[in-house]
């Protein structure tokens, strides 16, 4: 389907890691701290890839325009970075989708709109992003997506021409971003938004339900 791919690029939480479980903890502590009753996993799970915003209103009911919502969130943040290791895993599949990658010759990163305060010591603490050409954060650039910057300075990190690149992502905001780059884009409907969003409005070149299932549409030349 993709013709002459040069390098792959993944959005990181629902696309290579669930994180839910993390996420999910840091903001359930916050509601056990306040008496208020823990709720399961799957409440939260949908939003895990919107961050602070979107676990903050699952459990508070809380959104940015909040006079607490601030205070709020850096109290999330700081539980989430004391757990963000603990329970975080990598989709089944993707390991063996990043070896054939590198066996094919092609090159691969990542494009997240998490802050690299979170994105370095996650990454570090996983083995398989040590073989990542660029891991680019949501303040690597002036733009976090769906701005194509953080796309285009992937593709500049692993000198590859973008129109050679594959996007692949659980959010609306990858399928616009990988779009405005000239990117071949890949909808994952195993991700969070995946579980609960009609994607075809999206109008990603293609959708997976797995991960190994993106070896079949990477035609090199």
């Amino acid at each position: 389907m993709f013709q002459n791919v040069g390098a792959v690029l993944f959005d990181l939480d629902g696309t290579l890691i669930d994180s839910a479980p993390d996420l999910g903890a840091a903001v359930d502590s916050m509601r056990l701290a306040r008496g208020l009753p823990s709720l399961p996993l799957a409440h939260y799970r949908p939003m895990a890839g919107a961050g602070a915003r979107g676990m903050l209103a699952l459990g508070f009911g809380m959104t940015p325009e909040h006079p607490h919502y601030e205070a709020m969130k850096e109290e999330f943040f700081v539980n989430y970075e004391n757990c963000m290791t603990e329970r975080t895993r990598l989709f089944e599949g993707v390991v063996d989708l990043v070896e054939r990658l590198l066996a094919l010759g092609l090159p691969w990163g990542v494009v997240t709109n998490k802050s690299s305060r979170f994105t370095d010591p996650l990454t570090a603490a996983m083995p398989l992003f040590a073989t990542a050409g660029a891991i680019v954060s949501g303040n690597t650039t002036p733009h976090a997506k769906p701005h194509p910057e953080p796309l285009f300075e992937a593709a500049r990190r692993l000198s590859v021409d973008p129109a050679r690149c594959v996007y692949v992502g659980d959010d609306e905001r990858d399928i616009v971003a990988g779009l405005a780059a000239g990117m071949g884009t890949v909808a994952a409907t195993y991700g969070y938004l995946g579980q609960q969003t009609d994607m075809s409005s999206w109008n990603a070149h293609l959708h997976i339900d797995s991960p190994l299932e993106l070896l079949k549409s990477l035609n090199q030349a």
